[in-house]
């Protein structure tokens, strides 16, 4: 019925839409509920189901998705973007039908668009928007109650590929899952991003037969139904702990975000805008390389005494990548597990996060979840103990440095909390 509305009343009703939109956003601010991410999309989708395509204005877009790294990638691709063009995002994670209206009205006067997608979102959000590019990063379990197996979700996205085949995949061919969908993308661009995590990717998801990991390249044991090797394919694009290699020659990378996905994420951002966007190789390498903070991600914050370092990982992938980031000599660690809706309710993930890696360290187990954790951690035979509120666990470690790794909602509150402590303590001082 919608579709079917004469023009001058579409055009009201997307007004209608977008005024509501900035009033709830307005008040939602104004009131100290939220920073209006959300509550501005819900009411115009509510308003107006067509609002997305309507604020797009067929703009050139970039969707990035993923399990792990989407928000990352997302501030790494709107900074290369930035340094020829006006730029909308959803930089702070919204990342379903809401918070992608919600950026696209903010940023209706904008160019271009970069958005983080969740990845059961991608299908109906390219369907909508006509991405020029989509950022392919990883495909993992995650919020197994949710989402569902990850087999489903790679089918789902090589369906969208197959769907918009004027769309440039930027895809990491490191990732089995993720070369399963863009395997036949008819514009692609193979970059080696690379796959600390390969639980998933022992099986091939179209023909299922087994997985060869050999170094660097990977191959299924079993040919595809039309007879041709499933293998990992030649990379355009490379990143390793020494440089980006590029098709225009080799280049450092200096990021001040930590960790070896990180620079996979910044390769794939570095070769959506290059490829895609007419960004030069040194404006893009540049502007990601000024990435510095996400969402308060990888922050410091000072608590009673404390330097409280912050690490999220969300499920095995994270934990793996988080886990190589930790500072074993710091003077205390907390881990802190929620299992909320934006979690994930169904936490079995835990066990196949390689929890020994703490060994001979004493950890602090915290969160709603904290018990789950601990039995956890006591299967893996590591020293611990379970104070289920984190800012109470953090202040059970000595002062010093405190290194915390904590899921997606319990991040959220304790950095929250912590934030309030410091701002307080200041108030007191004044």
């Amino acid at each position: 019925m919608s579709i079917n509305l004469p023009r001058p009343l579409r055009r009201l009703r997307a007004t209608v839409a977008t005024t509501a939109a900035s009033a709830a956003t307005a008040a939602s601010r104004a009131t100290g509920r939220g920073a209006g991410g959300m509550i501005g999309g819900l009411v115009a989708n509510a308003i107006d189901p067509t609002i997305m395509s309507t604020v797009g204005k067929d703009r050139p877009t970039v969707l990035i998705t993923g399990t792990n790294g989407k928000s990352t990638t997302t501030r790494m691709t709107a900074n290369a973007l930035r340094s020829r063009y006006t730029v909308a995002t959803n930089d702070g994670g919204d990342n379903m039908d809401a918070g992608i209206i919600s950026a696209l009205m903010a940023g209706k006067d904008a160019s271009h668009v970069v958005l983080e997608c969740d990845e059961l979102h991608v299908p109906k959000v390219a369907d909508r928007l006509h991405p020029t590019a989509l950022i392919l990063l990883n495909l993992t379990r995650d919020q197994l109650d949710r989402v569902g197996e990850i087999n489903k979700l790679e089918r789902a996205l090589r369906a969208c590929i197959e769907a918009h085949p004027e769309m440039t995949v930027i895809a990491n061919c490191d990732d089995v899952l993720v070369t399963s969908a863009a395997f036949d993308a008819e514009n692609v661009v193979w970059v080696s991003a690379g796959a600390g995590w390969i639980g998933d990717s022992v099986s091939c998801p179209r023909t299922g037969s087994h997985v060869v990991h050999n170094g660097d390249d990977w191959y299924a044991t079993k040919p595809l139904a039309d007879g041709r090797e499933f293998r990992r394919p030649e990379p355009t694009w490379v990143v390793d702990s020494e440089a980006l290699r590029t098709p225009m020659g080799d280049t450092p990378l200096d990021l001040k975000l930590p960790g070896n996905a990180n620079r996979g994420n910044a390769a794939q951002a570095i070769a959506a805008a290059v490829s895609c966007f007419d960004i030069s190789l040194d404006g893009a390498r540049n502007a990601v390389e000024e990435v510095d903070n996400v969402a308060g991600r990888y922050s410091t914050i000072e608590f009673e005494g404390r330097e409280v370092h912050m690490l999220l990982a969300k499920n095995p992938a994270g934990w793996q990548e988080a886990l190589s980031m930790l500072d074993r000599d710091a003077d205390g660690h907390v881990i802190a597990v929620n299992g909320q809706v934006a979690d994930g309710e169904d936490l079995s993930w835990l066990w196949d996060v390689v929890f020994e890696n703490f060994e001979g360290l004493k950890v602090h187990a915290a969160g709603e979840r904290g018990t789950d954790l601990a039995v956890r951690l006591k299967y893996a035979s590591i020293n611990h103990d379970l104070i289920h509120d984190p800012v109470e666990a953090i202040r059970a470690c000595p002062t010093g440095r405190v290194e915390v790794l904590a899921n997606y909602t319990a991040f959220r509150d304790l950095k929250k909390a912590l934030e309030r402590s410091a701002q307080a303590a200041k108030e007191g001082n004044e």
